[in-house]
């Protein structure tokens, strides 16, 4: 079983002001998900395009992906792992909804 690591978002948000450019932030939500708001910065890539970007992706220091709740950012972490890859792959438990209900800012 591969373990997945979780952050919340105040960890994600820590770790975005402490380390600006060391952090890539990965939304795996379709376009139409993320025309509705996603956190500044972050780059789009649908989960179902993770396996095109793998060679791109896994050279980022740190990786925190995100969706709307959580499972498929999960889903994205677990497949760079299962690909020897995943080292540096972090999931934002609660998704974009708890950044929302943070009341942290989105694009």
């Amino acid at each position: 079983m591969l373990k997945i690591e979780e952050v919340d978002i105040h960890a994600v948000q820590r770790m975005l002001e402490e380390f600006p450019g060391g952090v890539k932030l990965i939304d795996v939500r379709s376009p139409g998900e993320v025309a509705s708001g996603t956190i500044p910065g972050a780059e789009n890539i649908p989960l179902h395009m993770l396996p095109l970007r793998l060679q791109d992706i896994a050279k980022d220091p740190k990786i925190v992906f995100f969706c709307r709740t959580g499972a498929r950012s999960a889903q994205a972490c677990a497949y760079l792992k299962a690909q020897g890859k995943g080292d540096n792959a972090l999931n934002m438990s609660g998704g974009v909804l708890a950044w929302i209900q943070g009341g942290l800012a989105v694009a």
